[in-house]
């Protein structure tokens, strides 16, 4: 301790960058811009894809830089090119996560009957602001958050570490491209039915040959019983599994624990009871059908909204556990901004920000566009007088800009101890949407009008943090390599714009295909932000429920589980996603088995790991973009052909054996020789 004490008060050892600041190397170039902006959208429609369906998205930055490497270093790229790249390709990930989070609650609240394009430039200003805003004030807080010791950012480090072994580059290029051609295929063969994506299967619960007796005494109320539920298989979904893979076999557990709760006791317990008093199968009706809708209404309508009563929980519960991490951010963010505003301009091409005048101006612009839309959102509800609607709207951006900020500094914080893969941007999210909803009631801006200012808060807060803490990792990244910040402000700027954009036809796709909240698409942290809104704004909230899911969410916490929010999640989607996440899982800790009983080095553990990382993503990113044109197909009324072999009973699990065979032989063929040297390890 002491010695580090002396260190320190040497002063502090400065940094010396991988390309010297006194280096003259092409960075914003028009090809490397262009590749970051096309890599924005695509890995941001796949994060789109992936957040409504199964509920989580995944870092982009490690594909990003991946892809941008391996093409760049074609058209003989530099280094600093290469992470100009990584940084506007990874920007529209973090877009896509809040815009999920969010923007489908207008649909599930009842505010807006569809994602139709008559909401395009509504969702699009939603995403600009919050994007825009989180990248201003971390430009604020840039310099004196990434010289800080006490944070680590191990993706950060992990992405330049890739950068700097540019010599893997293609090999690692080769194993994502071709694994995201084998999910894309894999996926469009189960839509044409070549083999079954996932089974129904039917189960009787044989009812009580004179009822359940309530009591001990000979006339105590009897009870009639009896119904039948329905499993659903895994289903033959590279992307589920490719998720399950890179969260591996502990959380896959915890969440298929919550689909098991949910499908194996609760669905059947209620049916159990209920079966009795629902109204009687119509003659020659499909007894699968029937008893298949009223499994899914029961879990859509009951289960539900106990496992949103267990998601507020885990929230909390998360931001709790960081509360240390979260008083620090909070401490630090105003320290941050006076340490800022109080340095010179920068000469060193590594220091060199934006202006401060320009971003203090970008700010109040942004400010100014939040106050339009909100009222905006709030005059279109038509059930406000005007003095309460200008009222609502400065209101609701105040809150937006003040707690923006403080958020945008602690996702920064928490994204540099534990990276972006782990930010609890939904948490930060909830706690914004509770605090804007009792001002709006306080205020009296109640009913529709209320709710849409709500979720119009939490869309720009869920953005503008997930956005800057996916730069700040950036801008470490690139801290550490030399390159010039203000460029790669300016770079994320134009990707913020480009993912907004374009983001909108991905979500717009799904919904016209599927529906937001259906089996198909259940858009897990939408439906939390919706019934929120409603329930405390609108006063529509099936609060029971929700309290019997607070109060389990308690119960999680005193047996120690491990994420409560996860468990929820695992309830709140079907079952055929989180079982296929399970096998994802699975997979994974045999493939580690495996690996380890080869007794490989650890240069060779690492080269696997890489490999397994590389499959799954190219695999969540395949099923993606096929998903995404297929549900153009779908949406625009026709259908794809169908192909009879998937009505055979084991051609799913042919499907599976296959997906199962590559994502373990990939991996475990690339561990190389023991003499080779390590590769970065890809930490997602």
């Amino acid at each position: 301790m002491s010695s580090q004490t002396t260190v320190n008060s040497q002063g502090p050892k400065k940094h010396k960058p991988y390309v010297p600041e006194n280096m003259e190397m092409r960075e914003f170039t028009f090809r490397a811009v262009l590749l970051g902006l096309l890599m924005t959208g695509i890995l941001g429609a796949a994060n789109a894809y992936l957040g409504l369906k199964a509920g989580m998205t995944i870092a982009a930055t490690y594909p990003a830089a991946v892809i941008g490497m391996s093409l760049l270093r074609l058209m003989k790229g530099s280094l600093l090119e290469e992470n100009i790249a990584r940084t506007v390709g990874a920007i529209g990930e973090s877009v896509a996560a809040g815009a999920v989070f969010t923007i489908p609650a207008f649909v599930l609240a009842g505010l807006w009957p569809s994602l139709g394009m008559e909401r395009y430039w509504q969702s699009v200003a939603l995403m600009v602001i919050g994007g825009l805003l989180g990248i201003l004030f971390v430009t604020l807080l840039r310099r004196v958050m990434v010289e800080d010791p006490e944070l680590p950012f191990p993706e950060s480090v992990a992405a330049a570490e890739i950068h700097k072994a540019g010599q893997q580059g293609s090999k690692a290029a080769k194993i994502l491209f071709a694994n995201m051609g084998f999910g894309g295929l894999m996926y469009f063969l189960s839509q044409l039915n070549l083999f079954w994506y996932t089974k129904n299967v039917l189960i009787n619960i044989p009812k009580m040959a004179t009822g359940l007796r309530l009591g001990r005494g000979a006339n105590a109320p009897m009870l009639a019983t009896g119904g039948m539920t329905q499993f659903t298989s895994p289903a033959v979904s590279p992307a589920y599994l490719g998720v399950g893979y890179i969260i591996g076999p502990r959380l896959a557990s915890l969440n298929f624990a919550g689909g098991v709760v949910a499908w194996g006791l609760l669905v059947p317990l209620l049916i159990y009871f209920l079966g009795p008093t629902l109204p009687a199968m119509a003659p020659g009706a499909n007894p699968a059908a029937y008893w298949g809708g009223i499994a899914f209404s029961v879990w859509y309508s009951i289960v539900r909204p106990i496992a949103v009563g267990g998601m507020l929980v885990g929230a909390g519960f998360t931001l709790f556990r960081m509360r240390k991490q979260l008083g620090a951010g909070m401490k630090r963010a105003v320290s941050d901004l006076k340490k800022s505003a109080e340095a010179h301009a920068a000469t060193s091409r590594v220091d060199r920000d934006l202006n401060a005048k320009v971003v203090f101006l970008g700010v109040g612009l942004v400010f100014i566009a939040m106050i339009w839309l909100y009222y905006h959102f709030i005059a279109g509800a038509h059930n406000l007088s005007g003095g309460k609607i200008i009222a609502g709207a400065v209101v609701a951006a105040a809150v937006m800009i003040v707690l923006g900020f403080f958020f945008a500094a602690v996702s920064g914080n928490l994204v540099g101890m534990i990276g972006s893969s782990n930010n609890p941007v939904s948490g930060l999210t909830l706690c914004t949407l509770v605090v804007a909803a009792l001002l709006m009631v306080a205020m009296g801006v109640s009913g529709v009008g209320g709710v849409a200012a709500v979720l119009g808060v939490a869309a720009v807060v869920c953005v503008s943090s997930a956005v800057a803490g996916e730069m700040l990792q950036d801008l470490k990244a690139g801290h550490i390599l030399g390159g010039t910040p203000s460029k790669m402000q300016i770079g994320d700027i134009l990707g913020t714009i480009v993912a907004s954009l374009v983001l909108f036809f991905p979500l717009m796709i799904l919904d016209k295909a599927y529906h937001f909240g259906s089996a198909a698409l259940p858009a897990p942290q939408a439906g939390l932000m919706a019934m929120l809104a409603q329930g405390i704004v609108g006063g529509n909230m099936a609060w029971p429920l929700v309290v019997v899911g607070i109060l389990m969410g308690f119960a999680m916490i005193l047996v120690e589980v491990k994420s409560p929010m996860l468990f929820s999640v695992g309830m709140y989607l079907p079952l055929e996603t989180t079982s296929a996440i399970f096998v994802g899982g699975v997979i994974r800790w045999f493939t580690d088995k495996l690996r380890d009983r080869r007794g490989y080095n650890d240069a060779q553990k690492a080269r696997v790991d890489n490999a397994g990382v590389l499959t799954a993503s190219g695999l969540i990113a395949g099923e993606a973009l096929c998903g995404l044109v297929i549900a153009g197909v779908v949406g625009s009324n026709h259908q794809l052909w169908h192909i009879d072999v998937g009505d055979i009973s084991f051609s799913g699990l042919i499907g599976m054996a296959v997906l199962v065979f590559v994502m373990m032989k990939i991996p475990l063929s690339n561990a190389g020789s023991p003499d080779e040297p390590a590769p970065p390890t890809a930490i997602m």
